[in-house]
């Protein structure tokens, strides 16, 4: 969720004063990349993955604080939730056995979590959304104990000035309310980062976006949220609900919401930060004590700390990111779409299949042109709403089968991607090889929680009984490193 604020008041002064320094970011940026050399694009990836800590009902666990601390490594930041944890996984090349390591990396990690958390009777659960969960557990008491996540909750119900109204229509129907942002903790994804040339970001972001909707259908694993089964990725309309910080009338107005698809391809990653400063106004205008201009003019690299904290608040599905390391600037595509889970070998055929993708469509977007913006948001929405079962447009082809376009059509572009970033035969095999086993069987996350689900309905569970069984299941399937699609109903 970013850096700690040093403030949590601000004032009217406050607000005018950050976005005049966004401004002043925005334009230095614009310099910066007609005439500084940043870090190469290549291959060069990071991922995110967010996790919920469950307890031995499979309910949440609202233990993060103590157990980061016992776990003591950086890697491992709290999220929104206190039954929250997020790995940031540092980033490496994608050639060779980038993804493998990444994979075992992972594993690693969340063996030594799973220690920590041990202690507590606690266990990990990688999971879009949390099926055990219930209104009464997303609430202010728990959120984590943070000056940001406090800071935040303040500044969008402020904003908004009245409830956050959830109302999502499903296999069945949710409606529901909060005064706060603390549903936002239910939303838990993996975050996938690729570093990428100035001259190139354009084409990615755009590439990305066009293939957000196919990510969703083969990747979905939130079908339940509070004892409801609603969409296959239920976290997507109920993250842009429980966090939309428009009152009702700039709504109706047209007013952007700061969960947001977008509306148009882009020319530069400029465009991007200037829909930012244009259409949302700051929520955390906390000034940092750099004067971005003077440390260009000096020959150092600026944080332009404004832009990047602003940018950090406008929630879009693939994020632009500007970040330095070793003062030397660099950008990422910061892809958002797809729920944590449901195996860790599940993410990152996930992420090969993403990184694959779009390294060949950013590079060649003669395979993709003619799909228009709106249709690309249709299949984001489709998608979500319908999972694997999704039926989803692409140019040249009639709306077809989310399946049937993957292994068609889109399963030979992620492998020629993959070869292009020089990413070992053996591992594109298998992790591609997870993805077309997924479209074979149609049995993704959101697929495998409803059959399992159903089955302990028929047996004569209640609702709760069958969603604590079920997620006592899933984490123990989880634990083996399988597929999702190799598991039993």
């Amino acid at each position: 969720m970013g850096k700690d604020l040093v403030t949590a008041v601000f004032t009217p002064h406050d607000r005018v004063l950050f976005r005049e320094k966004v401004r002043r970011c925005v334009d230095v940026l614009s310099g910066m990349l007609a005439t500084e050399p940043f870090e190469a694009g290549g291959p060069s990836a990071g991922l995110e993955i967010e996790i919920n800590l469950v307890d031995a009902e499979a309910g949440p666990a609202m233990r993060n604080t103590e157990i980061l601390a016992d776990l003591d490594d950086p890697r491992f930041q709290p999220e929104l939730g206190r039954f929250n944890l997020e790995l940031n996984v540092p980033p490496r090349d994608l050639a060779g056995t980038g993804l493998g390591d990444f994979e075992n990396e992972i594993l690693d990690c969340l063996r030594a979590a799973s220690e920590c958390a041990s202690k507590d009777e606690t266990g990990l659960a990688l999971i879009g959304m949390l099926p055990t969960l219930t209104p009464e557990h997303l609430v202010p008491a728990n959120l984590t104990d943070n000056e940001r996540f406090r800071a935040l909750d303040a500044e969008i119900a402020g904003a908004r000035g009245d409830d956050f109204r959830i109302d999502i229509h499903g296999a069945e129907r949710l409606v529901t309310s909060s005064d706060s942002i603390a549903p936002e903790g239910a939303c838990t994804s993996a975050q996938f980062h690729l570093q990428v040339a100035p001259d190139d970001f354009a084409r990615y972001w755009n590439a990305s976006q066009a293939v957000a909707g196919v990510q969703l259908a083969l990747g979905a694993n939130s079908p339940f949220l509070y004892r409801r089964r609603l969409w296959a990725e239920t976290r997507i309309p109920f993250f842009e609900q429980a966090t939309d910080a428009r009152p009702d009338e700039f709504s109706a107005q047209g007013v952007r919401p700061r969960v947001w698809f977008g509306d148009r391809w882009i020319d530069s990653i400029l465009d991007l930060y200037e829909e930012n400063l244009r259409y949302f106004p700051p929520l955390l205008p906390e000034l940092s004590e750099e004067d971005p201009v003077a440390v260009r003019d000096s020959g150092k690299t600026p944080l332009l700390y404004e832009l990047r904290l602003h940018n950090g608040t406008v929630y879009r599905w693939n994020r632009p990111v500007y970040d330095v390391s070793a003062d030397r600037p660099h950008l990422r595509v910061e892809n958002r779409v797809l729920p944590s889970g449901p195996t860790v070998a599940d993410t990152l055929a996930n992420a090969a299949f993403y990184f694959g993708l779009i390294g060949r469509l950013a590079e060649e977007p003669e395979l993709w042109h003619g799909l228009e913006f709106a249709r690309a948001e249709a299949n984001f929405r489709a998608g979500a709403r319908d999972g694997i079962d999704a039926r989803l447009a692409w140019p040249g082809r009639d709306p077809a089968p989310a399946t049937e376009l993957v292994r068609e059509v889109l399963l030979p572009v992620a492998h020629a991607g993959l070869d292009r970033f020089g990413v070992q035969p053996a591992q594109r095999d298998r992790l591609l090889g997870i993805i077309e086993d997924r479209c074979r069987t149609g049995r993704n996350g959101a697929a495998s929680q409803t059959a399992a689900v159903r089955a302990a309905e028929e047996r004569g569970r209640d609702r709760t009984a069958a969603l604590r069984e079920m997620t006592q299941r899933y984490v123990e399937f989880q634990r083996t490193n399988e597929p999702v699609h190799t598991w039993p109903v």
